[in-house]
């Protein structure tokens, strides 16, 4: 689906260390999703991957790229990601991954959805979400993380700690972006939470979800730890109005 004339669509995409993927991802989405942007947001990548990305802003039309000077963990990327997109005018704002765990074939339904949701979640746990390429380790830490979630917070959303997401701009200024403190994929969980808090509608659309070819993983067991503290310390916050 082509970007509506109307609707300033832009896809953050954080990277670290992605030069083997960053410039077929951004040929990917300009093939899946016309008309859309694309913001960059770089951690000061050593493989140089932020010159890979200014490269392609240049070269392409529709690629942004925002440079930060450290690497502070995917919370504080996105923040920023967002941050700029709103400063642009953006009415849609989306977040992927850069490895190709996030199909960009799937960016039109999550842009079609939101016309009737305030947030649009890839789900990997609603009927035809899947994963592939998974050890069964990693499925159990993500399908238990969500579930953990789940229960803990009382919400119903299946997959709170999917990272594939279509934001209307109003989800984001409905929630205070500066009180978000979640640094790791419990970022996820957090951004999720305080819009459900904030009392806008969610949606979840079925996505397949497959482990990078190409590049490391960022898990890692302090980004695990984070999200099991994490939660209560959200839910505590909701039942006594600090959220």
């Amino acid at each position: 689906m082509e970007a509506s004339a109307r609707r300033l669509a832009i896809v953050c995409l954080p990277t670290y260390n992605e030069r083997e993927n960053l410039e077929r991802m951004l040929l990917a989405i300009g093939s899946a999703a016309p008309g859309v942007r694309v913001l960059v947001i770089d951690d000061n990548s050593p493989d140089g991957t932020g010159k890979i990305a200014d490269r392609l802003a240049v070269e392409l039309g529709y690629v942004d790229v925002l440079h930060r000077e450290v690497k502070e963990g995917i919370g504080p990327a996105y923040l920023a990601g967002f941050r700029r997109a709103l400063e642009l005018g953006a009415d849609l704002i989306l977040e992927m991954d850069c490895d190709f765990s996030h199909d960009p074939g799937a960016l039109p339904g999550l842009l079609a959805a939101a016309a009737d949701a305030d947030l649009v979640l890839g789900s990997r746990y609603v009927p035809g979400g899947s994963v592939a390429n998974w050890g069964i380790s990693r499925r159990l830490i993500s399908s238990f993380g969500s579930a953990y979630a789940r229960v803990v917070l009382g919400v119903s959303v299946r997959d709170l700690t999917g990272g594939f997401k279509c934001y209307r701009r109003a989800a984001l200024e409905a929630i205070d972006l500066d009180a978000v403190t979640a640094r790791g994929y419990a970022f996820q969980i957090e951004t999720t939470y305080r819009v459900l808090h904030a009392g806008l509608r969610i949606v979840e659309v079925p996505i397949r979800f497959t482990d990078r070819e190409l590049g490391g993983s960022k898990m890692s067991r302090g980004i695990v730890l984070e999200a099991m503290w994490k939660v209560p310390l959200l839910r505590a916050a909701a039942l006594t109005g600090r959220l």
